[in-house]
This record gives C-alpha cells, sequence and structure tokens, in this order.
C-alpha cells in the first residue's frame, strides 16, 4: 500500500460520458410515430449524457423551409418532445437545406459546455448549392474541443473521387479564422458521420445479396468504397470507425426491409457511417518509453443500424461511445444560488457567484425555467442581470427576480445564467419549487426577452 501514489486532492477525477450518435437519410419524411428503439430508451441502465442527431434529406420545399423558420421543423420538435422529459436539453443546432445536426446534453453539463461556432458548408451545384455538403457544431465540452460533422456525400457508383473531394472540401472549410480556435485536425474528437454514399465495387447485385441474405457481411467489407479509400489516404486512415456488422443500409423500398426491386435495381451499400478521429497524442519520452498518461479516450460501445424503420430508402444507423477525459473545466464560470423560500406573493434574490476569469456583459441574462426545459429559449421568465441588480461585493452579487407573471404549478424549476460572450449556459442552479400564492399584475413596462 505504501508504494501507491495518493491522489492529489486538487487533481480532478477522470469522468465517462455516454454519448449517442445517430444519422440517418430520411428521404423527405415525417418522424414515425416511435423512435425509442432509435433512441435506445428502450435499454435499461443506458445512462446516456448527450445525444448527436444528424439527418439528411429533409423536407425542404419551399413551404416546409418557411414554415420550419418560422417554428421548430417536426423532426427537432419530436426529439424534443421525447428526450426532454428525460433531462436533455438542446443546446445547439444547424441546418442547412436537407441537413440537420442536432445537439443535447443532460441539463447538469451545460455550463461545462461552450458552443464555439457552427457552420454549413455547401457542396452541390456548383458548389454552392446546399443539397449536398456539410454542417458542423464546433464546441468546447469540459475543456476540451471537439467538433461535430453531419454530411451528405454525392451519390452514384461512379462518383467515388467526387465523394473524397467533398469530403476534403468540408474538411478544409472547417477554419475558425479569428475566433481562437484551433485548426480541426487539433481538435480533441471529431465526429463525423452522415450518408457518405460510398458505394461496393466489383461485385454483382446476385454475389451482394446472397452474401448479406447468409450475413457473410466480411464478404463485402473489401470491396466498399470507404475501406478502399482509407488504405490509400493518410488522412482519411485516422478517422476510426466500428465494425460493418449490421446489413448494407441502403437501398430499400420504402415502407418495406426489401432491397430496391424498381426497374434499376440499385445495389446495396453502406452508405450511412459513424467515423471518429482522436487528436494525435504526443510521442513517447525516449528516456522513458512510456507514453503520456492517457486524459482523453474514446471508446466504442455500439455500431448498428435500425431495420425496424421503414419510412425511408436508407435505415439509420447508430454509435453509443464512452468518453472517458479528465475535465480541464471543474468549476462552472458562475454558481446561481436562489435565496430563501421563492413565494409568488413578493420579488425574490438570486445570489450568484462569478470566477475570477469570468467575461461578464450587460446582455447577460438569468433565465427561470421548469425542469424538463426543450431548449435554451424555453424560459418561463428572465432577468438582465445589469438592469436587476441590487449588491455586488467579494465574487458574490445579487439580483432580483419579478415573480408575477410565474403561474402558479407544483413543478419544479431551474435558474439559468447565459452568457452573450460564451454563448452559452455558463450556471446552473439546482431544483426548486415556488410556493403558491397571490398572483400579481404583469410587469407593465414590457421588457423584449432576450433570444439566441
Amino acid at each position: 500500500m505504501a508504494a501507491v501514489s495518493p491522489r492529489k486532492a486538487t487533481e480532478p477525477r477522470s469522468k465517462t460520458l455516454s454519448i449517442h450518435v445517430v444519422t440517418w437519410n430520411v428521404a423527405s419524411a415525417a418522424p414515425p410515430l416511435d423512435l425509442s428503439d432509435l433512441l435506445q430508451l428502450n435499454k435499461d441502465n443506458l445512462n446516456l449524457d448527450m445525444y448527436v442527431i444528424g439527418l439528411q434529406e429533409m423536407n425542404c420545399g419551399i413551404m416546409s423551409l418557411l414554415s420550419d423558420t418560422a417554428f421548430e421543423d417536426p423532426w427537432s420538435s419530436f426529439f424534443m418532445d421525447v428526450l426532454s422529459p428525460l433531462s436533455f436539453v438542446k443546446v445547439s443546432s444547424v441546418r442547412m437545406q436537407g441537413l440537420l445536426l442536432l445537439f443535447f446534453a443532460k441539463h447538469q453539463h451545460l455550463p461545462f459546455v461552450q458552443i464555439l461556432s457552427t457552420k454549413s458548408t455547401p457542396t452541390g451545384l456548383f458548389g454552392y448549392w446546399g443539397n449536398k455538403g456539410g454542417v458542423n457544431i464546433c464546441l468546447k465540452l469540459y475543456g476540451y474541443y471537439i467538433s461535430i460533422v453531419n454530411c451528405h456525400l454525392p451519390p452514384h457508383m461512379a462518383n467515388n473521387d467526387q465523394r473524397l473531394e467533398h469530403f476534403d472540401r468540408i474538411l478544409e472549410m472547417q477554419n475558425f479564422e479569428g475566433q481562437d480556435i484551433p485548426n480541426i485536425l487539433d481538435h480533441d474528437l471529431i465526429l463525423w458521420f452522415g450518408d457518405m454514399n460510398f458505394r461496393i465495387d466489383d461485385f454483382g447485385l446476385h454475389f451482394v445479396r446472397e452474401s448479406i441474405k447468409n450475413r457473410r457481411y466480411s464478404d463485402l467489407w473489401e470491396k466498399d468504397q470507404l475501406s478502399i479509400a482509407k488504405r490509400h489516404d493518410p488522412l482519411l486512415r485516422e478517422f476510426q470507425e466500428g465494425p460493418l456488422l449490421f446489413p448494407p443500409t441502403y437501398k430499400f423500398d420504402k415502407n418495406s426491409n426489401n432491397y430496391d426491386t424498381s426497374e434499376k435495381k440499385r445495389k446495396p451499400a453502406w452508405t450511412d457511417r459513424i467515423l471518429w478521429r482522436l487528436k494525435r497524442q504526443p510521442q513517447a519520452n525516449p528516456q522513458t518509453q512510456r507514453p503520456p498518461a492517457p486524459h482523453f479516450f474514446l471508446s466504442l460501445r455500439s455500431y448498428v443500424s435500425h431495420m425496424m424503420y421503414c419510412v425511408s430508402d436508407h435505415k439509420p444507423v447508430t454509435s453509443t461511445f464512452d468518453l472517458e477525459l479528465k475535465p480541464l473545466v471543474t468549476t462552472p464560470p458562475i454558481t446561481l444560488m436562489p435565496e430563501g423560500l421563492w413565494t409568488m406573493e413578493n420579488d425574490m434574490l438570486i445570489s450568484y457567484s462569478l470566477t475570477p476569469d469570468f467575461p461578464s456583459s450587460p446582455w447577460d441574462w438569468i433565465g427561470l425555467y421548469k425542469v424538463g426545459l426543450r431548449h435554451i429559449n424555453d424560459y418561463v421568465s428572465y432577468v438582465w442581470v445589469r438592469d436587476n441588480q441590487v449588491s455586488f461585493s467579494d465574487g458574490l452579487s445579487q439580483v432580483y427576480f419579478n415573480t408575477s407573471d410565474i403561474p402558479e404549478t407544483e413543478e419544479q424549476f431551474l435558474l439559468c445564467y447565459y452568457s452573450n460572450n460564451l454563448h452559452s449556459v455558463v450556471g446552473i442552479s439546482k431544483p426548486f419549487k415556488i410556493q403558491p400564492g397571490s398572483f400579481l399584475a404583469e410587469d407593465p413596462l414590457g421588457e423584449s426577452q432576450p433570444h439566441i
């Protein structure tokens, strides 16, 4: 026992986060009634922390896009309806025509998720049309840089070189000049997925279908275009993928599990893929011949398709990862503390403390949410921090909160501090209840609401 080095009191403990990644070309379909299998809601003790969801070929007709601009699109609404009761909050999203990328996290992680950038890279007609290309969310998670890319690459067997060119172009366009963000290849983790449209070379239709029928998927791997490209491209080889132990996910007759029976009879292929890349680790010290201690490690728990969903000619594919990391950030920038017993009858006080390096702004605000919030704009009420500040001393501030427009309810509430400079939630309170009382008149000032 004496030989064991005790952990220093200040050394952060490792944390394991479970991340579920979904990719699905939905072929303009509406969400089916039940997505429990897709989201792994039927798995006991899965304990997921985050969802990353990428869709391709969403309905992007003129009327649909106009409606989705004014309101949430049907798919986003569906995912929020299902996940918000489980304490998942939609942290960020980005849409480019038929491409949609969503990032959800459990609310306790919100102060440690900083959204740095969202970006769209069209590669369609003449390189400007967004029916093909990629969408990206760049974020910091517990201090580590992570990039998430959802892509849709060119179709058809003969366009393999074009697919690889588009992959490279999307990668090259993920630069963050002037934003103090490292190059994407220097990010700690890249999650890259989507309808990549890679096909199976050489083998005839009969051989491919017989191999699938007899579950001899390994017979087809050597002619998978993505696998071939990785053997010849050193950068692409750095992107890892789980074993293809599920049937090719394209092309099916809609509303069935039958591969294409049309006149074209397209050859089945693994078009829908999930890849990841970890930052290159520093080399071992030649004197010690021991690699540096790992502080950031990703392991694949599952990589599967979901044959039960038939609304599209593609089957969805999911991966579940365990991300083990030693947090670089262990304390939220803001610590929120509701003061005393909250009732409906009086303005209430909120105390909060800031870390010394926190970049505060006059446009920071604190939102009051019901537990089960869908997204950061889903507040019941809010206060501008500077306008409602009543005291400030020794790193501790107080603001008052008008309770007049809060409905009486037995539900629990949360407070979230939103930073205008960091574009993220930087502090969150523990759940609490507001005691019922007399209902006061609405705030006559009618201030404009904060919106992200």
